[in-house]
This record gives structure tokens, sequence and C-alpha cells, in this order.
């Protein structure tokens, strides 16, 4: 690192559970964020302001007027932008020292399986079940960590699944014929939940790329914003999962 970096990085730097070999990992790392919105924001802000060297942005959406609420890497002057190339340069802007790949449009299996393998964890940022069912799928077939979040209304939750064939996968948790996916278009959001709840997952990844403290491991953190309560579920291996096959 040089002179700049060790300034940039010295108040994480100063934590005796990252120094600058724990800095050094994370300007080596690569992440892959999938979805730009009210997650993807407070996610690639953080990793990119914590130096991991390479982020990897992938969405097909382009920026809304209605999408400035709550995601906050985007400005009024780029509604009709794509969304990766708005983040890409807010996050350039904020951190001009470390890469970031933009990938628009909507990806298949095929090129999602690729993308996981090219890094060392996987955000999940999205807002639906197929893309979440998509993404755990590939994560385990690359053995790719994996850092789940959702938010709707004043509710939100953080997941984090290993795919090292010892924990649950996301479809243990969720089957894909249970429960309608709900978007934030029709039921609404509280801008801040989206926040605290990316917030969360970007702690996650950082403590993953850093083998640092425990992660939310075969565990599922749900707040409910309302009421302000925190509640940790344990979430156990499905035998008969179609994915990790509990075997």
């Amino acid at each position: 690192m040089n002179d700049d970096q060790l300034l940039r990085y010295s108040r994480q730097i100063l934590l005796p559970q990252v120094g600058t070999e724990g800095q050094q990992a994370l300007l080596d790392a690569s992440v892959l964020i999938i979805g730009m919105g009210g997650l993807g924001s407070p996610v690639a802000m953080y990793l990119a302001a914590a130096g991991v060297g390479r982020l990897i942005l992938a969405d097909f959406d382009h920026v809304d007027l209605s999408n400035l609420q709550r995601q906050i890497v985007h400005r009024t002057a780029d509604i009709g932008r794509p969304k990766v190339e708005s983040a890409r340069d807010a996050l350039a802007a904020l951190n001009p020292e470390i890469e970031i790949e933009a990938v628009q449009g909507h990806l298949d299996r095929a090129a999602l399986l690729e993308l996981s393998r090219r890094c060392d964890l996987v955000v999940d940022a999205c807002d639906n079940f197929e893309t979440r069912f998509l993404l755990n799928e590939v994560c385990h077939a690359a053995r790719t960590p994996l850092v789940s979040g959702a938010v709707i209304r004043l509710e939100g939750q953080v997941a984090v699944f290993r795919h090292d064939g010892t924990g649950p996968c996301y479809r243990c948790l969720y089957r894909e014929e249970g429960g309608v996916a709900e978007a934030c278009s029709e039921n609404g959001v509280l801008a801040p939940v989206a926040g605290v709840v990316g917030c969360i997952q970007a702690v996650e990844a950082l403590k993953l790329l850093l083998d640092l403290g425990k992660t939310l491991d075969d565990r599922l953190l749900l707040l409910d914003a309302q009421s302000m309560e925190w509640r940790t579920l344990k979430l156990a291996r499905d035998p008969d999962c179609p994915v990790c096959g509990g075997g």
C-alpha cells in the first residue's frame, strides 16, 4: 500500500482485527453485487469506501425518479441512465483507486455462474425471488459465499450462505412454490430501512473477506423497524433441498 492508501484506510487499519494485512486482503478482493437499488446502494458505497479492490455491479434497470427516495448511490441527474453506470460513476468519485465493472442487462444462469466464479463473494441485493433462487443455485455450483438481504415496508432480513457443503442454502429457507414475491412498488418501503439492511450486508461481506468474527452463517437476522426489534432465527439444512441436497 502507498501512503495515500494508508491514510485513506487508516481508521480500519487501526483495528487489531484488520491491520495492514487485512486491508491488503480487501484491496485484493473481488465482490459481485447483484442489484443497484435500495440494498445495493449502501452495500456498494461502503465496500468501495472500505477499499474492496474490485467491484462487479450487475443490474438491468435504469434510474427512475421513484428510486431516489432510497437508492442513494444515484442522483437526480442520473434519471434515465442505466443504474450500473450511475453507480459506477458515484463509486469512482468516492474511491478512484478501486476497479469497478458495470454489467448491464438481464443475466442468465451461465452468465451469473461465470461472474460468481470470478469473485470472492456475492451480495444478493435484488428484489425478486426468481433472481434470488437462481443466484443461490449458481453460488452453490461455484462454491462462492452469498450474503443475502431483503427489505419491504418496515421489515428487513439478512443471512449468509457459505456454500461450502456444511450449512443450509437459500432454498432451504424458502421453497420456490411457497410465497408470492413482494415489490416495493406495490407495498412501499421506508427509505432508511433499506439502508440499515444494506449496511448489515456490507458488514457481513467485509467480515467474510477478512475472516473476522462470527458471520450470519446458519442464521437469519430479522428487523422489525416499526417496533425497532431484532430477532435471530437458527437455520437448518433441508435434507430434501433441491439445490444443496443435504448430503
